[in-house]
């Protein structure tokens, strides 16, 4: 076992050699050793190639079917554990756009991409097989206390190693986690202008950012993560846009209302966040009005205002989702980022493209709008499958199965976009099979979907969910997607 493990730390250390210094050098010869840093992607392929247990692991799981999930970090979190038993030859595409949580506060104080959706999916992914395993799941899962105080004493005695979450862990992980806890807060008392609150945080994505701020880039911090928790090889996660800048997400109401933050179209954080809704006379009449959380000054970076607590639904339904400024004065100028080149080239090749279950505009949507992605899948012979949701959310209320396809569509063809940048693509080039969940809230207009050129409607074991309502039954819909494929490679083989 312990050969195991070093052996594994040697895999990361020929990829990312700075990662595996211990802390002083980590932090003290930074600047000295950065030019041992390579691109991130040709690291991680040579660490691959040379890897004997990575090229066996590999060669074994062939025969296993690939697929690219586009989701957020929840919803399809459900369903990983059984996936995984199905195959681990699984990409999983998520946002870096998401500003809720303790996400919020990392990049207010830090700026650079929302890590929250990439280390909730990198923790579901992890192996649970050891006793080692399951205590750095536990630690780089474990959120603070909401109390103020008490979350900031938790976490300097994690920090200084003598928390009782480290039980369990040895000492080539333990440094190699704690290195990079370290550089976070030493990262944070840089910013001495800025109070961090570190109610409700998470170790995980301190760490994260620790790693993706020393790295300068997200993905060695991904690689760290999945090397250090012990993903599959063949799991990939990745964000859709590899950055190291922090992006905003927005969406215009069909009404022309313009919202900017994710969480404030999908969840807004009602009794917290004071929203401004711009007068239109002031705006101008053909100028959307904007509606936004107000930054402020004060620990937190939200004035706090005392609101009704009730959670309004949106006054009218999303047009389109897009990406907007975060520097300058103009917040309200659209911006077109780059998808990250490894999405693309996992789109080219996998069995199976999924469009999980979750928010659909605020954790798909994001994903599809950027270019070259529907480019990619209309080109595709591959089973193309949305999987619906069980119940309305705040963003889908009144939608019907046609609806979630439309948004999709519009979402790849970047219809209401840049006209010069737009796709005109049917629905079936996107999608041809849909899975609904038993019992699920959604309407299925299965003649409006076979109009579209969707026909392939399947109905999966569901689980009605207490807390969420109607969801798939995780083993039920591995089996479904797991028969979608091999059924399409049934009919290659007699053609």
């Amino acid at each position: 076992m312990a050969d195991a493990k070093f052996g594994l730390i040697a895999q990361c250390s020929k990829a990312y050699p700075l990662a595996f210094l211990p802390p002083p050098t980590c932090l003290k010869r930074r600047s000295v050793l950065r030019t041992w840093w390579c691109s991130p992607r040709s690291d991680l392929s040579m660490a691959t190639q040379n890897s004997s247990h990575s090229v066996a692991s590999s060669s074994a799981n062939n025969h296993h079917p690939s697929m690219l999930v586009f989701s957020g970090g929840t919803a399809f979190n459900g369903v990983v554990e059984e996936l995984k038993k199905l195959t681990t030859r699984v990409a999983h595409v998520l946002p870096v756009s998401d500003d809720g949580g303790s996400t919020a506060e990392i990049v207010r104080v830090l700026g650079g991409p929302a890590v929250g959706d990439i280390r909730s999916r990198c923790l579901r992914l992890s192996d649970e097989s050891t006793l080692e395993a399951l205590a750095v799941r536990r630690l780089l899962g474990h959120r603070l206390p909401l109390d103020g105080k008490e979350a900031k004493s938790e976490w300097y005695n994690i920090v200084e190693g003598e928390h009782t979450l480290w039980k369990g862990v040895s000492i080539p992980y333990r440094e190699t986690i704690r290195a990079f806890l370290v550089y976070f807060q030493n990262q944070i008392l840089r910013r001495a202008n800025e109070s961090f609150c570190f109610s409700n945080g998470s170790i995980g994505n301190f760490f994260f950012a620790g790693a993706r701020i020393f790295f300068d880039s997200l993905d060695p911090a991904i690689f760290l993560f999945s090397r250090v928790s012990d993903i599959p090889t063949e799991s990939l996660v990745l964000p859709v846009i590899s950055t190291n800048d922090r992006l905003t997400l927005g969406c215009e109401l069909w009404d022309g209302t313009i919202i900017r933050g994710q969480n404030e179209i999908s969840h807004p954080a009602v009794g917290l966040v004071q929203h401004v809704d711009k007068e239109e006379a002031r705006c101008g009449p053909k100028t959307p009005r904007l509606v936004a959380a107000v930054k402020h000054g004060k620990p937190g970076g939200w004035r706090m205002k005392k609101v009704t607590p009730t959670f309004s639904m949106l006054h009218s339904k999303i047009k389109r989702i897009f990406y907007m400024s975060s520097e300058g004065r103009n917040l309200l100028h659209e911006v077109f980022p780059s998808v990250n080149p490894r999405v693309l080239e996992q789109l080219s090749k996998v069995d199976c493209i999924v469009y999980a279950m979750g928010s659909l505009f605020t954790s798909v949507c994001p994903s599809l709008v950027l270019r070259g992605i529907g480019e990619i899948i209309s080109s595709r012979s591959c089973p193309k499958v949305l999987l619906l949701n069980g119940s309305y959310d705040r963003e889908t209320i009144g939608l019907s199965a046609t609806g979630f396809v439309t948004a999709i569509t519009d979402a790849l063809n970047r219809t209401y976009g840049d006209p010069e940048r737009c796709l005109k693509n049917a629905p079936s080039h996107y999608i041809n099979a849909l899975l609904v969940p038993r019992g699920g809230q959604i309407p299925v207009d299965c003649s409006y979907l076979e109009a579209l050129g969707i026909s392939h409607v399947i109905t999966v074991d569901s689980i009605d969910d207490p807390k969420v309502g109607i969801i798939f039954d995780p083993k039920s819909l591995s089996q479904a997607l797991a028969d979608l494929i091999l059924q399409r490679k049934l009919q290659f083989t007699k053609i």
